[in-house]
């Protein structure tokens, strides 16, 4: 049932705490632009396919085959999301109602925001002579709970932002503005620290600070590039978005939080339209976070492609969702998410099957000559449609959850909509994992994706588009 009487449905104030509307925004918007690279540089393009690559060559070193070891590498990189899921799944939804209960997300933002840094600086540590596969993925996890964790908190400030009829242009540009940050840093990855086959990096440098490519250092260095960049780039954000001072100032009590989060979960069936959609969300974010995690992954493996091959990949990728994401903000205005959303997963469910389809030697299942540029032409064709729809798909989705939940328990809601999209979390890597194990092939491994897309595809049909009237 929705309440009455915030933010999102009233006239905005043009201050917030003596920060103008505009200021605390742009704030928000760089929460955005400071966490992407995490997801832009270290699970996607840049230090998941090195944790491969280096994972492989340990594999062989030990008696694999190349194929074997690729496998098990991939196996590897998704069992350990598994288990950073499944403790995201478990705590989102009670500090979620936590921190409604008192009426404070940010000193939560604050220590996942620590635990972000911790994490992409670790991951330094993973040296090709001295790679211990469980130390990088945890310091890996490390990281990326801080990020999902402060996500859930800053996305619940959305409804605060602006009119309801303006959230789905603000959350667009925003995620707009993350991709961009996404493409900067990969950029200065590239140009600035990454060595090439020639030792030079795409600017034609030697990789800054005298990095040695032989240890993999102008590598590993994107990990201590990424916690830099948070810190510098959330300053904005600590400046500008402040807690609201008409929110409740009770102490923390983990009891009352997880009472209010037990009769939340009761109250859910009674709102079947946001039930459908936290089913629907589980399903085809899952697999979207399938593709982003393993998109680089698989161009290693499969394709045989280099780092720098990969980040320009990604570059493209990035610079596809930043567009296309301001665009669909704008649709998102006029026609409401679940349009968008709808498209996008029709979208991404094509992309997986020509990724699917695609080796050295084919393309959609036809064989092409040896030493064809196509496969490579369609897998960067794969990686903008992917950054298009994938980035809309994301920026629509926490709109549409502005619109199913309770206004007054949003980052409970939030909490819950992090539920549902790691309750399964482990869904997409571990069947990954588990049908890379069992084919032996990286390109198998990847078919359960389509299937979760078409899941949550059918889920939508029960979701209302503005969600359940008010009572």
């Amino acid at each position: 049932m929705k309440r009455e009487g915030t933010m999102a449905d009233t006239a905005h104030p043009g201050m917030v705490q003596g920060i103008s509307i505009r200021k605390r925004i742009w704030g928000w918007y760089f929460f955005d632009w400071a966490s992407q690279p995490y997801n832009t540089l270290m699970l996607t393009f840049i230090f998941g396919p090195y944790f491969a690559q280096t994972a492989t060559a340990q594999l062989m070193s030990d008696g694999m085959t190349q194929q074997a070891a690729a496998a098990q590498a991939q196996a590897w990189w998704g069992y350990g999301l598994t288990v950073t899921g499944i403790l995201i799944a478990v705590l989102a939804p009670v500090l979620g109602s936590v921190a409604d209960s008192t009426g404070k997300r940010m000193p939560w933002i604050w220590l996942f925001s620590i635990l972000y840094f911790i994490g992409a600086m670790g991951t330094w540590w993973s040296a090709p002579e001295a790679f211990n596969p469980v130390l990088v993925l945890a310091f890996f996890g490390i990281g990326m709970i801080g990020m999902e964790f402060a996500t859930i908190f800053t996305n619940s400030y959305l409804p605060s932002m602006g009119p309801k009829k303006e959230l789905g242009r603000i959350s667009g540009s925003g995620w707009a503005f993350g991709y961009v940050g996404g493409v900067v840093a990969l950029i200065i990855m590239l140009m600035l620290f990454q060595a090439g086959a020639s030792g030079k990096t795409m600017a034609g440098l030697s990789p800054l600070f005298g990095l040695d490519s032989a240890t993999k250092a102008d590598t590993r260095i994107v990990g201590p590039l990424t916690a830099m960049w948070f810190l510098v780039f959330m300053i904005p954000f600590f400046l500008w978005v402040r807690d609201e001072k008409n929110e409740p100032r009770l102490k923390y009590r983990f009891g009352k939080g997880v009472t209010d989060l037990v009769q939340t979960l009761k109250n859910l069936p009674g709102n079947p339209s946001l039930l459908a959609y936290l089913g629907s969300s589980m399903f085809y974010r899952d697999a979207l976070n399938g593709m982003y995690t393993f998109g680089g992954i698989y161009a290693v493996g499969v394709l045989g492609w280099s780092i720098t091959q990969i980040g320009i990949f990604g570059i493209s990728a990035a610079l596809s969702g930043a567009i296309f994401c301001w665009i669909a903000g704008y649709i998102d205005r006029a026609i409401g998410p679940k349009p968008v959303i709808v498209a996008c997963c029709l979208i991404m469910m094509l992309t997986a099957l020509l990724i699917i389809s695609l080796t050295p030697t084919s393309v959609l299942w036809f064989a092409v000559e040896d030493g064809s540029a196509l496969p490579d032409q369609m897998f960067y064709l794969a990686g903008i449609l992917i950054g298009a729809a994938g980035g809309v798909l994301q920026s629509s989705s926490r709109n549409m959850l502005t619109r199913q939940g309770n206004p007054e328990r949003m980052t409970e809601a939030f909490g819950l909509y992090a539920l549902s999209g790691k309750a399964t979390s482990f869904l997409a890597p571990a069947l990954i994992a588990l049908v890379s194990d069992i084919t032996g092939s990286q390109r198998l491994g990847v078919t359960p994706l389509v299937f979760l897309f078409a899941l949550g595809l059918f889920l939508l049909l029960w979701v209302k588009p503005d969600g359940e009237p008010e009572t």
